[in-house]
């Protein structure tokens, strides 16, 4: 893998040296035009310099470019340095390189995506990890991974039970046991989470919202009192 050329060396000039000194502007367009330039050129030498960019950058698009710049590289390159980054103390580099790792799709990846991962304390490091999962998972985990997302039912706010419900409902009808150990659950929170995902299953146009509202009336009063419109 060719090296990435250090800023301080006597190549103070060179392209790959000016294009790592854009990547590090103050100027958030100049970094997005270098994320551009970096995964237009396509050049393996810079997956070092993208990913350490990707875990400080604060700047939503400027991130979503490097993203695709990366998966613009060989993924026998960028898989193992993304795998790395799950190992930092820090939570962007880990929500960063699972979302990286979903848009390349690599299943050589799944194994990373352990249950310490899938359950990150960090909502966002979670979310990302549950959108990398459905990517990467093999057929003969998918139950198995259903029930690890279906077991944080109840979880955070409406985007963080929005994500963990999508994610669901991309495994399909496999979530059917998952969703009955939700459904039968004891906590008000989680059946109603469990039973917005049924209805998102069932009607994936419905919207999230209206499926929430209607789940926690549901939950409330009954099936019956609440007019018969649960699943």
């Amino acid at each position: 893998m060719p090296e990435v050329v250090p800023i301080n060396s006597a190549h103070k000039d060179s392209p790959s040296t000016r294009l790592l000194d854009a990547l590090g502007a103050g100027n958030s367009s100049t970094r997005l035009q270098a994320a551009l330039v970096a995964g237009t050129d396509a050049d393996p030498g810079l997956v070092d310099a993208l990913v350490a960019r990707c875990a400080v950058e604060p700047d939503f698009f400027v991130r979503d470019m490097l993203t695709w710049a990366l998966t613009r590289l060989p993924p026998e390159v960028t898989v193992p340095r993304l795998l790395s980054e799950l190992r930092s103390g820090r939570a962007q580099p880990r929500s960063q390189a699972l979302h990286t790792l979903s848009k390349i799709g690599d299943r050589t990846a799944w194994p990373a995506i352990t249950r310490s991962v899938l359950y990150d304390a960090d909502d966002e490091v979670a979310r990302s990890a549950w959108r990398a999962a459905v990517v990467l998972v093999p057929p003969e985990a998918r139950n198995g991974l259903a029930l690890d997302l279906a077991a944080q039912f109840g979880r955070g706010d409406r985007t963080v039970q929005l994500s963990l419900s999508r994610a669901l409902v991309a495994l399909g009808d496999e979530i059917g046991p998952a969703l009955r150990t939700g459904l039968a659950s004891r906590d008000p929170a989680v059946r109603a989470h469990a039973r917005a995902t049924e209805r998102l299953l069932l009607d994936p146009d419905a919207g999230f919202e209206p499926a929430v509202d209607e789940a926690k009336r549901v939950v409330a009063l009954g099936p019956e009192r609440a007019g018969g419109t649960a699943c």
